[in-house]
């Protein structure tokens, strides 16, 4: 019995010894649960030391998806890796009066920006691309199109590519150029090596032919050439154009050797769809520029008659009949009168899809008789400015059939210092609610997806 006495002590100091690490283990696990419970609650609800406006690193950020089936069947909203930096871009600072930022023809409109608060000169950029929905630019049965508003490679813009590489411009938006079956700009720039002779205009453009190498590698495919700075070196100028867009496998639309050069479409077919795609400017510095019977210059549009009949002949040979038009007043949120009534009459004549620019700001979206038109896109990369309107932007994605129907979504972009990137949220869902103040049987929803009320 005495010999068992020790080895009893022992075992019990050993229980003893247990109990008391239990429960100092319980008691270690319930601060941890009620730390961590802190750490969740400040996360999810915010510090009130954190910087406003400024998301946090790990916060999911929605990106549109494209539409591939009815606004009946939505597909959700993709958040951004967790891991993306947050890069801030400084804006060069000009003035709005600067011979580099473009006129005010109007008043600003009194419909607000969507960026009220980022006046400050900087802009904070994604990093890492976005991911975007599987399957979403697979669909066989229908092609994939996507538009951005005004280009310039030129001017300001030049410094910034010849400082930090010609592919400065599209680093953030690779992925949104890239993926569709078509990517379309309006190029509001010749591009000369110097050549032709500069006009005596208030805003004459050149950009150099270095820069068409990486635009065509970011994605771009066709461009739109009739607008009222193709031809600031004049017709030298825009000859010089064309054969750099030929030497780099650029087609374009709108400008030609002579008018019916100029109002001829380029097909283009993919997915067994037949596209046709035809470029019109109501905006020219004078009578110069319009395309003759023997002159080059553009395809205009003040005069309805020809641009009607090149739409109702590519429809003859086309399943897809894709307008870009140039018009509009500088800076104003609405279209014109004669803005609604050209497009009207494109899609009588047997347009599909209208895409717009010219106005440096974003205007509103229409449905007519099953079609869209998109009245401005606004600038892309362009010249900078202090007028807060003209950062607002998009790609405009389209998803058509061969039948001609097309969904819409807009990817909401904010572009300053010539490097366009997907806006944050906030920003992104006050430039939708703005856009659908000045649109027309059309809503913008908060996923980006474009749709008609009915």
């Amino acid at each position: 019995m005495n010999a068992n006495r020790p080895s009893r002590a022992a075992a019990n100091r050993k229980k003893r010894r247990r109990r008391q690490a239990g429960q100092l283990f319980l008691a270690a696990a319930v601060v941890l649960i009620v730390w961590g419970g802190y750490g969740y609650w400040n996360q999810s609800h915010g510090s009130k030391s954190a910087e406003p406006g400024v998301t946090p690193l790990a916060s999911a950020s929605p990106v549109p998806s494209m539409v591939t089936s009815s606004p009946d069947t939505l597909p959700s909203a993709i958040a951004s890796p967790t891991s993306s930096e947050l890069i801030v871009t400084p804006e060069p600072s000009v003035s709005s009066s600067s011979p580099e930022a473009e006129p005010a023809e109007t008043a600003a409109s009194a419909v607000p920006s969507s960026n009220p608060a980022q006046t400050d000169g900087t802009q904070v950029n994604a990093a890492s691309p976005i991911p975007y929905e599987p399957g979403v630019f697979t669909d066989p049965q229908r092609v994939q199109l996507s538009f951005v508003g005004d280009v310039l490679l030129g001017s300001k813009v030049d410094t910034l590519l010849t400082k930090n590489g010609y592919d400065y411009p599209y680093r953030n938006m690779f992925p949104y150029l890239q993926r569709p079956d078509l990517t379309v700009a309006d190029l509001e720039t010749p591009v000369t090596n110097g050549g032709g002779t500069k006009q005596t205009k208030e805003y004459v453009y050149t950009s150099s032919p270095k820069a068409l190498p990486a635009f065509k590698e970011a994605g771009f495919d066709l461009v739109n050439l009739a607008n009222n700075h193709v031809m600031d070196y004049g017709v030298d100028g825009l000859l010089e154009t064309f054969d750099h867009l030929n030497d780099n496998g650029i087609p374009y639309v709108g400008a030609g050797r002579n008018a019916k050069e100029a109002f001829e479409p380029v097909f283009v077919e993919k997915k067994g769809i037949k596209i046709a795609f035809l470029g019109f400017s109501r905006v020219v510095p004078d009578q110069s520029w319009k395309a003759g019977a023997s002159s080059p210059g553009v395809a205009d549009t003040y005069n309805y008659t020809l641009p009607v009949e090149a739409i109702r002949k590519a429809k003859e040979r086309a399943d897809l009949v894709v307008v870009i038009a140039h018009w509009g007043v500088e800076r104003q949120d609405t279209p014109e009168p004669y803005q609604k009534d050209l497009a009207h009459r494109f899609i009588d004549a047997g347009a599909d899809l209208i895409v717009a620019s010219h106005p440096h700001v974003l205007q509103g979206f229409e449905t007519y008789k099953g079609k869209w038109i998109a009245y401005s896109l606004g600038n892309f990369i362009f010249t900078t400015n202090s007028v807060v309107k003209t950062w607002d932007s998009m790609v405009l994605e389209a998803s058509c059939t061969q039948e001609g129907d097309c969904a819409l979504n807009a990817v909401p972009v904010l572009t300053k210092a010539a490097q366009p990137a997907v806006m944050l949220p906030d920003a992104a869902l006050a430039l939708y609610r703005r856009l659908n103040l000045v649109s027309f049987g059309a809503r913008i929803l908060d996923s980006g997806n474009i749709v008609p009320i009915r």
